[in-house]
């Protein structure tokens, strides 16, 4: 398969790849322009997923996001390419816009830079199926899931397709779309609604579309790039893989996790994976000459980052300004003050200084309780040094949670935190206080914990699977999600409608004069 040399075009500020003619071979020349997990990040991010300040250099946001999509729009189409603009999921959570507007902003701005088709990420069921529907609605561009039926759910009939059709430049372009299928162990999707085996419903849908003649197939899928390499190797038909949901750069710079776009050869065809980090730090750019009958004869991909210098689109900005209206007063409110910015890049693997703090948080609002458990992936973002306001408390924490309290046997607790370790750079990773373990994460999952010891009050000491042991931690986490079935199924009496967890947090680092971000051992993990 050859590639086509490329030029770079500079348009607007913004570094767009550009390709040579097309060989005469080439029957259609399109672009691909592809968004995933942008978390509800309409005013940008820093580089650590903590909100932007004014003194500071700010990726992303909304407005800019508008303007690079309407640039690279137009670049294709001087090279003589139609777009088709797609976004792989979790527009949903991440900041007060989504605390307070439940997706309408999101849906504004998506409708401001062109959306064309997205599948549905599993923050957009956080807040249950009538909030995804009420969104897509107000989106009104196709939602894709094949895999996921909803037919026992009346908010959500006839709002989801399993795939749709494009025609542009003269091809003949099928998009497929895919959920993850632990949405219901992450997310609150009511018991309704069914998540079913993702291959298997795509296997179905590309047959039914490649019956009605040629194509090129994308699958947008929110389900990570691990899971879509695997889709990729297993089921014939593909040609493109617009991937989410694991915060993935693939992009040609040294920083990124791999090549834009990702390379893997399936069972009849060699397939494209592309994924544009998170956060709407960047934009993806998938340029594709294609054969007569749909297949791709040449590709050039890349990732764009969204720097300060872009210009940013003004329609976009006084959409932005519309909704944040109401957000002022509530996030200017100064909390506390930090010596050092507290990062949550690594609460997925790792102890991490906002997770201590965190955990520590939950504690000091829960007295009696002996530990304290948080996912990783609860943490969203990070805090900025200096002033910490209240709206960046609840980028940290956006997902309204409350306090929740477990009395449970140690076995279980044990149970609970080999379930922790089990996937590393997951979200359910612990971060912990009142206690002490050590693992070896070359184990296999379930023998991973070597020790787990508490360290505070009259339990203190190696943890005794037949002793009962009060945790807190929040209400999803206690609910079972995550994959923390222990919690819920073995637990001796629970109590889940305690403060809100940002309020907590928020009331903890208010009492800490000044924070001093910290890290001491308490997770040996190697």
């Amino acid at each position: 398969m050859s590639m086509i040399r490329r030029r770079h075009l500079l348009l607007a500020g913004l570094s767009l790849p550009a390709l040579r003619a097309a060989p005469a071979a080439a029957a259609a020349r399109i672009t691909l322009l592809h968004v995933n997990d942008f978390h509800s990040r309409h005013e940008g991010a820093l580089e650590n997923g903590a909100n932007c300040r004014a003194d500071r250099p700010c990726l992303g946001g909304s407005a800019r996001l508008v303007g690079a999509v309407r640039a690279m729009r137009a670049a294709a189409a001087a090279e003589g390419r139609e777009s088709l603009s797609l976004d792989a999921g979790d527009q949903f959570m991440g900041s007060l816009f989504y605390t307070l507007h439940r997706g309408l902003a999101e849906a504004a701005i998506q409708r401001a830079w062109g959306v064309e088709a997205m599948t549905l990420g599993n923050h957009e069921f956080d807040h249950g199926p009538a909030t995804a529907a009420r969104y897509i609605r107000a989106l009104g561009a196709p939602v894709l899931a094949a895999n996921l039926d909803t037919t026992a759910e009346p908010e959500m009939q006839g709002l989801t397709r399993s795939w749709t059709e494009f025609r542009k430049g003269g091809a003949r372009i099928v998009v497929v779309g895919l959920v993850t299928e632990e949405t219901p162990a992450i997310a609150s999707p009511g018991p309704l609604l069914r998540f079913l085996d993702a291959e298997e419903q795509a296997a179905r849908a590309i047959a039914e579309a490649r019956a009605q003649g040629p194509a090129t197939v994308v699958v947008l899928s929110h389900r990570g790039v691990l899971a879509d390499q695997r889709l990729a190797r297993q089921l014939p038909g593909v040609d493109v893989i617009v991937g989410g949901h694991s915060h993935t750069l693939l992009a040609n710079r040294p920083d990124a996790e791999g090549p834009d776009p990702l390379m893997v050869d399936g069972p009849d065809r060699p397939v494209r994976i592309v994924q544009a980090g998170a956060l709407g730090r960047f934009l993806g750019r998938l340029d594709l000459d294609l054969a007569a009958d749909g297949r791709i004869a040449a590709h050039a991909g890349d990732a764009h980052e969204l720097t300060p210098t872009l210009p940013e689109d003004a329609e976009a900005a006084a959409i932005v300004a519309r909704f944040a209206a109401p957000l002022g007063e509530l996030r200017a409110r100064p909390v506390a003050s930090a010596l050092l910015p507290l990062d949550h890049a690594s609460c997925r693997n790792e102890e991490c200084a906002i997770g201590n703090l965190l955990a520590e948080a939950m504690l000091a609002a829960t007295p009696r309780a002996d530990i304290a458990l948080q996912n990783g992936g609860g943490i969203r973002a990070g805090l900025p040094a200096g002033t910490i306001t209240y709206g960046d408390i609840l980028t940290v924490l956006p997902f309204g949670n409350t306090i929740a309290t477990a009395t449970i046997r140690g076995h279980a607790l044990l149970a609970a935190l080999e379930n922790g370790l089990s996937q590393p750079g997951t979200g359910r990773f612990p971060q912990i206080a009142g206690l002490r373990i050590e693992a070896d994460l070359s184990r296999p999952p379930g023998h991973r914990l070597i020790s787990a010891t508490v360290t505070r009050g009259e339990r203190a000491g190696p943890v005794d699977p037949e002793r009962a042991y009060r945790v807190v931690t929040n209400d999803f986490v206690r609910r079972g999600g995550d994959g923390y079935t222990t919690l819920h199924e073995k637990v001796l009496d629970a109590y889940d409608t305690g403060p809100l967890l940002e309020e907590a947090f928020a009331s903890y680092l208010t009492s800490l004069t000044p924070v001093t971000p910290r890290t001491d051992g308490r997770i040996l993990a190697r």
